[in-house]
């Protein structure tokens, strides 16, 4: 992880955590690295003997790509200051498959914010094939007792 953009910047942990490297960050884009582990548990279940990264974990990849991007504007997010939520998805489209090993490059782009809502585009490529791209939009909300 960019020792500029710490860990604990975003509330996400392992085995949930889809960033292995800040690759590059400024004011409204960033750019990580995730390598699909063929070790993770969801390739047993989807597809057996086929195995593929879910739509929804690419998703995910670019969401939290996000939620650090916005981390660094404010500089990080804890309880009392508000966790990043997702609250809307539009245009999500899939390319091509993401496979054990492979190595997905995210890039997302703050596209526009009005005090504590944020428009976003993400992008993730395996080299230079497109594999998911979707616009998002997320929250900064005050953190509930569950």
């Amino acid at each position: 992880m960019n020792e500029t953009v710490p860990l604990s910047a975003i509330p996400h942990r392992p085995p949930f955590l889809f960033i292995d490297e800040v690759v590059e960050v400024d004011e409204v884009r960033i750019v990580t690295r995730w390598v699909a582990d063929p070790r993770a548990p969801f390739f047993a279940g989807h597809y057996p003997g086929r195995p593929v990264v879910p739509g929804v974990l690419l998703c995910e990849c670019c969401f939290q790509a996000g939620a650090l991007l916005l981390a660094t504007k404010f500089g990080g997010f804890d309880g009392a200051e508000g966790i990043p939520v997702v609250t809307r998805i539009r245009d999500a489209r899939f390319r091509r498959m993401v496979l054990p090993g492979d190595a997905l490059t995210v890039e997302v782009v703050l596209d526009d914010a009005l005090d504590e809502a944020f428009d976003l585009t993400g992008r993730g490529s395996v080299g230079e094939e497109l594999a998911v791209r979707v616009s998002f939009a997320c929250m900064r909300i005050k953190e509930q007792n569950p």
